[in-house]
């Protein structure tokens, strides 16, 4: 059902999904963006459902709970509790320990308002469950989204960022203003 959305989705609004085999793997923080819009959700979804891609993300839990909490939960919501100190690093971490497969999307600007950098969660996330970053992309100028790269992070923080930050440059989001492509 979610591969006959995604292409319904991706086919309507004229977008199209870049995710080479060679980047499917069972376990990856998959990096989403820019992130600027609500849209960006709808798109990246449908691409991953295109490839028969479970990927899930992050919500706060009320979105999880109740009537609609189906509704959420089916397009890949993992609810957390925002009211508990929750150490997001590590309730991600304990979620890669607890499964064979997992993707999990991370926007990692943390809002769809432009920032003067990057929050690092997602690689703090990789380096202790020991996956790989996904470079997942929504280029708005284009029309394209999908996934770029994926690679192990060395462990220089440095490098690695440089890597992902040059990846990055060239994509737009639906609202450009809102992004900054220097990440760190």
């Amino acid at each position: 059902m979610k591969k006959i959305i995604g292409n319904f989705v991706l086919w309507v609004s004229g977008w199209k999904a870049d995710y080479p085999a060679e980047y499917v793997v069972r376990k990856t923080v998959m990096i989403a963006a820019p992130h600027t819009s609500n849209w960006d959700l709808l798109y990246a979804l449908a691409v991953y459902w295109k490839k028969g891609i479970p990927a899930q993300f992050l919500i706060k839990d009320n979105y999880t709970k109740g009537i609609h909490g189906y509704f959420f939960r089916w397009l890949g919501a993992i609810g957390v509790n925002r009211q508990k100190n929750t150490k997001m690093v590590d309730f991600a971490v304990s979620l890669f320990n607890a499964t064979d497969d997992l993707i999990l999307m991370i926007p990692a600007e943390g809002t769809r308002k432009r920032v003067e950098k990057w929050k690092t969660g997602f690689y703090h996330i990789a380096i202790h469950a020991k996956v790989p970053i996904s470079l997942g992309f929504l280029d708005y100028k284009n029309k394209i989204a999908g996934v770029g790269k994926v690679f192990s992070l060395s462990g220089n923080f440095e490098h690695d960022m440089r890597v992902i930050e040059a990846f990055y440059e060239t994509k737009t989001g639906k609202y450009p203003e809102n992004y900054n492509p220097k990440i760190y």
